[in-house]
């Protein structure tokens, strides 16, 4: 086998024969040229707050792909919704409660098999300064935000992982799944009244290497996609010339992001084996000004 080079939007690359291209012909990896994508037929893939927005739209990706996909919500209607359409197993649960996850957790392994890809998209967004007209912030308000969105997202990835750390690699790198957190620009570029919120999703940002580092030995990566602004329910329903106005602050390009495009930079990052112990922003190039 000879190598070759080849010249396409990547420019010119040394392209190796196949079969001196360790762990990409096997166990699941296929060679499409431009970049190896891995093979989800029949793997198990655990969605949270997937009843709708950015977690309906990943969950229907995965499923295009031949995922067996695992839809999750605290409201069991939305998630029957979602799993409706894609053929997939809705369950109810609150990311927040140790026990919840448990026995969502173990039936899913029951009845599709340990999930190789997870990817959490629950959280819940919550306004109040610090010290308002009425007085200070709630201090339950914001226990409650951090519950859901931070701890909720480490109760899942702690879970998980010690499911899919007991599964066969499905390359000769040792890959055995990969785990996909959801923060927020806010994380970087809090607004007044963010602070529950900016909180939470800082600190999904700051869990995503030390759990990536954490979980290399088994070969699960740990990635965190910190979206802008994004056309879920929340944002649709707003007035008309709310949602033009916050869409003409985005530089390019202006307007919301779609659900289906956090869907795609998903799929990306578990096909993308050298993704790991990041935060993609995504949001076209917004910085949120402070109010």
């Amino acid at each position: 086998h000879c190598s070759a080079l080849r010249r396409d939007i990547f420019g010119l690359r040394l392209l190796m024969p196949m079969a001196v291209r360790p762990g990409l012909t096997q166990f699941g990896w296929s060679d499409i040229g431009a970049r190896d994508m891995m093979d989800l037929n029949g793997v198990t893939a655990l969605v949270t707050g997937a009843g709708s927005g950015m977690g309906a739209a990943t969950a229907k990706a995965l499923a295009k792909r031949g995922a067996r996909v695992a839809i999750v919500d605290l409201n069991l209607e939305s998630a029957q919704q979602t799993a409706d359409s894609i053929n997939g197993l809705a369950l109810g649960a609150d990311v927040s409660s140790g026990e919840s996850v448990e026995v969502a957790l173990q039936q899913v392994v029951n009845e599709l098999g340990a999930p190789r890809v997870v990817v959490s998209c629950a959280g819940i967004a919550a306004a109040s300064r610090i010290v308002g007209r009425e007085g200070p912030h709630e201090l339950d308000l914001y226990q409650r935000v951090i519950n859901v969105n931070l701890v909720g997202t480490f109760n899942v990835l702690r879970l998980t992982a010690e499911r899919m750390s007991a599964l066969d690699p499905v390359s000769d790198s040792g890959a055995r799944g990969v785990i996909v957190n959801t923060a927020s620009v806010a994380a970087y570029d809090g607004q007044i009244g963010q602070a529950a919120y900016s909180s939470s999703k800082g600190g999904v940002v700051a869990l995503t290497l030390p759990a990536a580092r954490e979980l290399a030995r088994f070969g699960i990566r740990v990635m965190t996609v910190a979206p802008g602004l994004i056309a879920t329910p929340m944002l649709l329903d707003m007035p008309d010339e709310v949602q033009q106005s916050l869409a003409g602050q985005v530089p390019f390009p202006q307007r919301f992001g779609a659900p289906e495009e956090y869907a795609d930079l998903v799929l990306h990052i578990v096909d993308n084996e050298m993704l790991n112990g990041e935060v993609i922003r995504f949001d076209g190039a917004i910085r949120l000004q402070p109010k």
